[in-house]
């Protein structure tokens, strides 16, 4: 009886020991994430950064400058992919301007505790075509970037795909949509402008007359006024400032259009990137406000270096894309004496080097509205409510399907899912979860039972605006 027992236990072990083993090498014969990502044609590697619980990568994949004529060149376009597990669901991030290089992981992200891919549009350097062909930067081939990306990524993470981004982001991961509905099972699109008709830009004139409350509106008012009021002496120590720091006007034509655009951009910039409670922060009474109160209050709202040559010419394939395809905001200032003004919102060709041809595109935005209001499917829009941006939003129509426009209370230009009132923040979640194929069955059967699967990180977790240069999206 000891022997059989003494039999048993060793077969055991031996059955225990055989099945470890064949574990192991399993395991060690799946390919490493990275060889994985490198394995894939055109994919290299720039860095890998350690972060906990994460692989997190820069590459450069290889892209064709264009996409109808493969043949014709190629360039390096630079990639993030945040690894979690590849049977985790993945979301598809861009900024629409260059890509961030520390680890981050958007809203959506969390919700669904999955991997993250950023991309950085093409033609904000180092992603830019050499020569660059401008005629190649536009909403089709930058979707057809995505596209590829996708293509190329989906036999490793084979679970569902979200697309998002924020801003010219959300634009981007709408156009994405229109052009390619069956790469992405959802899109959540947030704080994205809708500029259908460029010339009818009175929505934003309202906007203004009724954000906020009268009395923060007649403080950035007069601090605008004012600081047109003072031109002369201001405009010398905007010449002063610019010889301190090397700074030039060569693109806009001068000095005395930058600070113009500079002021004009005040009221519009405090309502993008501030809250209610920032009006404390203006000076209360401009016209006897000292000339340092004007000038500290305008630049740490507009910028003064955003209208130099310098301040441009990173963000020249927006205003490329702005003027040639996707449209730029004109208001009025009602309030300031016409006699102050002499140049008004100025077009985005005032921005862009007159070496690079400009030619505008109207159909361009019509297509995508007329897209979204037909057919748009699994989409989720997020604006806030003293957003100037949001005065020309996206809005649904008849043919749109299980797709959402929503807008947080008291929020700007960093509005977020988070931010929506209960319902709706409940409803939000619970859709991106199904989306991405990871909703339990409690929000399935109730949306308020919808939480963020992964636990906030505030290393990780991106919650503030985007801050930009004001008159970006």
């Amino acid at each position: 009886m000891r022997k059989a027992l003494r039999w048993l236990l060793a077969l055991t072990v031996f059955i225990g020991t055989l099945s470890t083993a064949g574990a192991a090498t399993a395991a060690q014969s799946e390919p490493d994430i990275k060889d994985r990502l490198l394995a894939i044609p055109g994919m290299s590697l720039v860095q890998e950064k350690p972060y906990p619980g994460y692989r997190y990568f820069v590459l450069n994949f290889t892209q064709p400058v264009d996409h109808r004529h493969p043949s014709k060149g190629t360039f390096q376009q630079r990639i993030t992919v945040l690894h979690k597990d590849t049977s985790r669901p993945t979301v598809f991030y861009t900024g629409g301007y260059n890509v961030s290089t520390t680890p981050s992981r958007r809203e959506p992200t969390q919700i669904v505790d999955g991997n993250q891919v950023s991309l950085e549009y093409r033609f904000f350097t180092p992603s830019r075509p050499a020569p660059a062909d401008w005629s190649k930067l536009d909403i089709w081939q930058a979707a057809s970037d995505q596209h590829r990306v996708y293509q190329a990524l989906k036999p490793i993470y084979s679970a569902n795909w979200l697309a998002t981004g924020g801003s010219k982001g959300g634009m981007t991961a709408t156009y994405f949509e229109r052009f390619y509905p069956r790469d992405m099972d959802g899109v959540i699109a947030y704080v994205a402008p809708n500029d259908v008709v460029d010339k009818e830009d009175s929505a934003y004139d309202r906007f203004f007359a009724g954000v906020g409350t009268k009395e923060c509106r007649d403080r950035l008012n007069a601090v605008q006024r004012e600081a047109l009021v003072r031109r002369e002496p201001l405009e010398k120590r905007y010449a002063q400032y610019a010889a301190d720091n090397g700074y030039t006007f060569d693109t806009i034509g001068g000095l005395d259009r930058a600070y113009e655009a500079v002021v004009l951009d005040y009221v519009w910039g405090f309502w993008q990137y501030s809250l209610l409670k920032d009006c404390d922060t203006v000076p209360a009474d401009a016209a006897t406000a000292t000339d340092d109160a004007v000038w500290d209050s305008v630049d740490t709202i507009s910028g003064f270096s955003a209208y130099t040559d310098q301040g441009l010419e990173t963000y020249t394939p927006y205003y490329y894309q702005a003027g040639t395809q996707l449209g730029a905001p004109t208001i009025h200032f009602p309030y300031i004496d016409k006699k102050l003004i002499r140049y008004g919102y100025q077009p985005p060709r005032n921005f862009v080097p007159r070496s690079i041809p400009m030619r505008f595109q109207p159909d361009a935005m019509r297509d995508v509205d007329t897209w979204v209001r037909r057919q748009a499917r699994h989409m989720l829009f997020v604006y806030g409510e003293n957003d100037p941006w949001g005065s020309e939003r996206f809005r649904l129509g008849a043919g749109s399907r299980d797709t959402y426009v929503f807008t947080a209370p008291g929020m700007n230009h960093g509005a977020n899912v988070a931010g929506l009132v209960p319902d709706q923040k409940a409803l939000a979640t619970a859709r991106i979860l199904e989306w991405a194929g990871v909703a339990s069955a409690a929000v399935e059967a109730d949306p308020s039972a919808a939480r963020p699967l992964a636990r906030h990180d505030a290393r990780l977790d991106v919650r503030d605006v985007e801050r930009e240069p004001a008159l970006r999206p």
